[in-house]
Formats: structure tokens, sequence, C-alpha cells
């Protein structure tokens, strides 16, 4: 079960209990302050005024009324909690929604531990749990770091960078990325220093449309690429001795991992559909480990 699907359900649980209150348990505790009140003063503010004046009784008939009104702590925790989870629920839902970065798939741009923020509007408004699209907004574009939920596995949330439209033309053969026929451009920028394994590697600055941002790739080694297994399109994709060409159908997208010797992605299990987006990653506003990652995502 998903956290999403956990958080709906406890909404409705607390909205039910927040209606219940209003429209039965508050009324029900104030017909009973207002009994209790009437025999007070029928039976005991007299012989208390008496004693210790007016303000006696007005301290001893808010302290009673206080007592009986005073909500149960089932419904504290859960008709009290109600606007809090609304408002969880729909930031996450409609506005942003956190991740964690889990694997090295993506360095150097994002590394272990990054806590990232996730728009949810640039790519249509959906509704939570059934994945709806409700409002178009937007669409993903060439160079976007997209979260989407893994085509083979929907209960796990995946995050790379959008390479190939639906109709492009992707290949990448000999560790050269090309798209409807023409190479990315790429720039060697020195090497990455990989501190978690005390390694360097190459690095490499490369420019999808507008977007410049670094990956990690060594062109002197053979490629390697075979899918995991038969994914839906399948026949789209072409598998060599050089790598892969796939056409990217309508209504999917290819999407790669910056690092690009130790991701599985678009080029092993295939294409994502545009049901499965869950939004465009934008900032990392948070690693425990180095509070210097703390900014826009390239």
């Amino acid at each position: 079960m998903n956290f999403a699907l956990i958080l709906f359900l406890l909404l409705l649980v607390t909205f039910a209990a927040w209606v219940a209150e209003r429209a039965v348990f508050r009324p029900r505790r104030q017909r009973a302050a207002a009994t209790e009140l009437t025999i007070f003063d029928r039976d005991a503010a007299p012989t208390l005024r008496a004693a210790g004046g007016e303000h006696a009784v007005d301290s001893e008939r808010k302290a009673l009324r206080e007592r009986i009104e005073r909500q149960p702590l089932w419904l504290e925790y859960t008709a009290g909690l109600f606007p809090v989870i609304l408002l969880v629920f729909a930031l996450r839902s409609f506005v942003a929604e956190p991740f964690r970065i889990p694997s090295e798939s993506m360095l150097p741009t994002l590394v272990v531990g990054d806590l990232i923020l996730v728009n949810k509007f640039s790519y249509g408004l959906r509704l939570p749990v059934v994945h709806t699209k409700i409002l178009e907004t937007g669409s993903p574009q060439r160079g976007d770091v997209m979260v989407f939920r893994y085509p083979a596995d929907t209960s796990v949330d995946y995050v790379k960078r959008v390479i190939g439209l639906p109709g492009d033309m992707v290949s990448y053969e000999d560790k050269r990325l090309a798209i409807n026929g023409v190479e990315v451009p790429t720039e060697r920028i020195g090497e990455y220093e990989d501190r978690r394994r005390l390694s360097l590697a190459p690095q490499y600055l490369e420019k999808l449309g507008e977007t410049s941002h670094r990956i990690l790739t060594e062109l002197d080694k053979p490629p390697f690429i075979q899918p995991m297994e038969r994914f839906a399109h399948f026949d789209k994709c072409t598998y060599n001795g050089r790598g892969v060409v796939c056409a990217v159908p309508e209504g999917h997208y290819f999407v790669m991992g910056d690092n690009r010797e130790n991701s599985l992605d678009s080029r092993f299990w295939g294409f994502v559909p545009e049901r499965n987006i869950v939004g465009r990653a934008f900032f990392i506003w948070m690693n425990f480990s180095d509070f210097s990652r703390i900014g826009k995502i390239q």
C-alpha cells in the first residue's frame, strides 16, 4: 500500500469524524451542558452565590460547561486532525511532493540522500490515488528531471532525465546519444569525485534542448545493453552490438539516468507511459550529509 493511498484513507476517516463531531457529538455535549447548567442554577447557584458571590457562580458555571463540552481524546486525534491532513493531502497531491534519492543512477545531478521536491502541476493536474489527469498544464520537455511510477511495478517511484519525447527516434550507440539523427553535444569537463566510493569518474557536460547538465560515462568502454525483458512496445526498439535505437511511441517518453554506466532506464526496460508521470523534480530541499546540496536541480 503506497503512502498516497494511506494518506487518502486517513483523510476519509478524519473527515467522517469531523462531520460527526459537528453534526452529532458536539451538539449532544452542548445539550448535556445546558441541562447540567440548568440544574446547577436551580440547586447549587443560590448557596454558592451567598458564600462567594457572583464571581464564584460564574467560575463554577464556566468550569462545568468546559468539563462537559470537552472533546474526547479519540475525536481530538481524528476530527481535530482533519484540517491538517487535508492541507498535507492537497499540497502533496496538487502542489509539491517530497522524495528521497535512494540510488546513484542520477549522479552527479542527484546523490544518495538528497531530499527533493517534485512539482505536481508542471505536467497536468491529476487526481490523487487514481492518477487521472483533470487539467492540462504542460508536458515533459527534453532535459527535465522527471519522477514517474516504474512501468514494471507502479508501486515504485523512479527519477530519471527525459531524453526522448513522443515521436522521437532515440539512439544510444557506442555511448553516443542522438535524437532524430542529430548527436547530442557533449563536452569533457574533467573528473567527478565520488566521495562514497572514493573514486573518480569521467564527467561530461551534455546539452538537451535548452538544458545543460552533467553526466558520467566512460566512452572508452564497450557498450553492453540488453533488455531486461520484453516490455510494452518492445518492437519499437532495435538492439545491436553497438547499443540500442528506439522510436518513442505516442503517449510515452524515453528516459535515462545521468550516471550512464550505472542506471537501469529506458535502454533496458522501455518507455514511460504518460499516465505513469508523477511530476518534475525541481529543488533539493535538504541533504543531511551535505547542506551545500540545497538548491535548484539542473
